[in-house]
């Protein structure tokens, strides 16, 4: 029982870590573009 348990705990934080892995990906990428619109807009000034 106690085993199982511990795998669970395991599988868990692993898919917890794809998640948080996802989302960092996803926030580097508005980040670029915010970095983008930001670079457009003082190339136009």
């Amino acid at each position: 029982m106690r085993m199982t348990i511990v795998a669970l705990l395991g599988l868990f934080a692993l898919s917890a870590c794809e998640t948080v892995g996802g989302a960092g990906e996803d926030i580097q990428s508005a980040g670029q573009a915010v970095e983008g619109a930001a670079q457009d807009v003082q190339n136009d000034l």
